[in-house]
This record gives structure tokens, C-alpha cells and sequence, in this order.
């Protein structure tokens, strides 16, 4: 296991712990950041889990989305020791967004490591105070990560699913 920052027993007290240490400051993919980044790191014993949680910002604005609505989102980083184990990641992304949950996006490990460590990321898009909204339209570019999937997508019923 990796050093993490916070180490928790308890789910309430991990979300708790992670949205205060996420509303203090952005992530925007650059190195001035990496630091916020990894002050989001925790560890959930219980799950086996490794879960970042930010706020990160810059998606439109930074040009890679051309939709505003996909400017800033809360994103949620889950991996886990045993794999990806989908009924614990459903358990903790609606610890951490409850009745938003519907409105969360999923996005597959895209790059080497991430697939190597199988990190899977949810986010949830928010309007400029940081209420989750569903972004209406298209991202209006080719370079949307591919997998992408909603809420209910990843996580409707089906058998033979892992847990």
C-alpha cells in the first residue's frame, strides 16, 4: 500500500475528511497543483480502496472541452487492492455524492499506469457554485475519453458482476 495522507475505518468519516481537504484549493492538471492533488489522497481499510477526491477545474477553459458545461467537475479517483470491484466503487461514490449519483459520469483507466492499478473516475459536473448539473449537449470534441459512461451505465444491476 502506498503511504496515503489519511488512513479511515469509517466511511462517514472518510467523506467527511475528503470534501473538507478537496474545498481547499483546485486541481487543474498542472504541476503548481500536484500538491492539492495529493493532499486528496486517502486510504478506506474496509474497501481495500486507494480514493482521491478533488475538485478539479480548467476542462473548457484550458480548451480540451469545448462545452463549458464540462469546466469544473468533483472528481472521484477509486482504486482498489484486490482490482476494480464494482459493488464497493457504487457503495462509495454514493457516500460521496448521494442523490447526484444519477448525475455522475465515469471514465475508464486511460493512461499505462491507471490501467495497470485499474483507477476508475467519477465525476460529477458542476455549475459555477458547484452544484451538480447533468452538461446538456455534446463535449463538441474528438478527444472525450473513450469509455466514458454514465451512472447507471456502470452501475445497473447485471449478473455475474464483481463485487
Amino acid at each position: 500500500m502506498d503511504v496515503m495522507n489519511s488512513v479511515f475505518i469509517n466511511l462517514q468519516d472518510l467523506v467527511v475528511s475528503a470534501k473538507a481537504r478537496a474545498a481547499t484549493g483546485l486541481y487543474d492538471g498542472t504541476k503548481e497543483t500536484f500538491d492539492y492533488l495529493i493532499s486528496c489522497r486517502s486510504f478506506f481499510i474496509p474497501a481495500g480502496a486507494k480514493v482521491i477526491f478533488t475538485r478539479d477545474q480548467g476542462h473548457h477553459s484550458c480548451g480540451w472541452w469545448k462545452n463549458p458545461d464540462y469546466e469544473r467537475c468533483f472528481h472521484l479517483s477509486l482504486s482498489f487492492d484486490e482490482g476494480y470491484l464494482a459493488r464497493r466503487a457504487e457503495s462509495l461514490a454514493k457516500a460521496f455524492f448521494g442523490d447526484d449519483t444519477r448525475l455522475l459520469w465515469i471514465e475508464p483507466p486511460q493512461t499505462p499506469q491507471g490501467k495497470a492499478l485499474e483507477v476508475w473516475h467519477y465525476r460529477l459536473f458542476c455549475d459555477p457554485a458547484w452544484k451538480g448539473i447533468l452538461p446538456t449537449g455534446e463535449v463538441y470534441s474528438r478527444r472525450m475519453p473513450k469509455g466514458w459512461m454514465s451512472f447507471s451505465e456502470k452501475h445497473g444491476r447485471r449478473k455475474g458482476s464483481r463485487s
